[in-house]
């Protein structure tokens, strides 16, 4: 396949999406839905600066995919699937579904999952203390000391 023409407005597209991590076969596909023009891999790959491929990319491309690499690390607000509420609501759509197909085994292991996800099974929390706050108690284990019997060594 020859190197497209391809305007700002997919280019931007396609550093975007590589800087939010999606590979290239995933951008490739976008852009052919998202714009109804086909590109490939390999197009795509050489929009990305951590690619060799990429060696030749103009500074301005590649100070985007760097402003959007940053944004998109520190502001997870904006994805949808981070926040509880959004993943139990999911949760209950397939559960729900499950049931009405008939799949009761998936729907035990969707409420399961549901019920982890309240439980904060999925969170890397840990409580350091006792139940309501307390600390928690030290096992005090008793330790005999005793002397062995000297058997005539020295």
């Amino acid at each position: 396949m020859t190197k497209a023409k391809l305007s700002d407005e997919v280019k931007t597209y396609i550093v975007q999406a590589l800087a939010c991590f999606d590979s290239p076969s995933v951008v490739a596909k976008a852009v052919k839905a998202e714009f109804a023009q086909e590109v490939s891999r390999q197009l795509v790959e050489s929009h990305d600066p951590n690619k060799k491929a990429a060696s030749g990319l103009a500074p301005k491309w590649r100070s985007l995919f760097e402003e959007t690499r940053k944004t998109f690390l520190e502001d997870t607000a904006a994805i949808a699937i981070s926040h509880r509420a959004v993943r139990l609501r999911a949760l209950q759509r397939m559960a729900d579904k499950a049931e009405t197909m008939g799949n009761m085994s998936l729907a035990a292991q969707l409420h399961r999952q549901a019920a982890e996800e309240v439980g904060n099974a999925y969170t890397n929390r840990r409580e350091l203390t006792g139940k309501d706050g307390k600390e928690l108690p030290v096992p005090v284990s008793p330790v005999t000391i005793f002397q062995l019997p000297d058997n005539g060594r020295s």
